[in-house]
């Protein structure tokens, strides 16, 4: 193999490296809601299903799985938005399923998302006036 040929082959190597580690998991899209939260789908009047934190969710129809998503945790970041400047840079949140979107009593700032943080997981990665924002979530 030739020095350029080499040269290519390790920089397609180093190039292919960074694109995965720079995908944490799947796309999607996220809107936010605020109280009142009760009843939802998963636990119905029941707040002690609510981590102390407040940061939970509703799944959209793409990660409900059927009432499955209630109790998981998903790692959600804001990857871009309508609006410049949306994203808080370098900011994550851990969030639990406690309800279904197409159900929750309180209306999602948008309609047909992947996801639906509670008003305070929202902010932490994204200003919460937004309506909606693209995200990066894994479980």
């Amino acid at each position: 193999m030739s020095i350029f040929g080499a040269a290519s082959l390790s920089l397609l190597i180093l190039l292919l490296a960074t694109l995965f580690e720079l995908s944490y998991g799947d796309v999607g899209t996220c809107a936010h809601y605020s109280a009142p939260y009760l009843p939802t789908a998963c636990y119905g009047n029941s707040s002690s299903q609510f981590p102390s934190s407040n940061l939970f969710a509703a799944a959209g129809e793409g990660i409900w799985d059927n009432g499955a998503a209630c109790g998981r945790q998903y790692l959600v970041r804001c990857i871009s938005a309508a609006v410049p400047r949306t994203c808080l840079p370098d900011q994550m949140v851990q969030v639990r399923i406690v309800d279904r979107a197409q159900t929750s009593r309180s209306e999602p700032s948008s309609d047909g998302v992947t996801i639906v943080l509670a008003t305070p997981a929202f902010g932490t990665i994204a200003d919460p006036s937004a309506p909606s924002i693209n995200v990066e979530f894994q479980q």
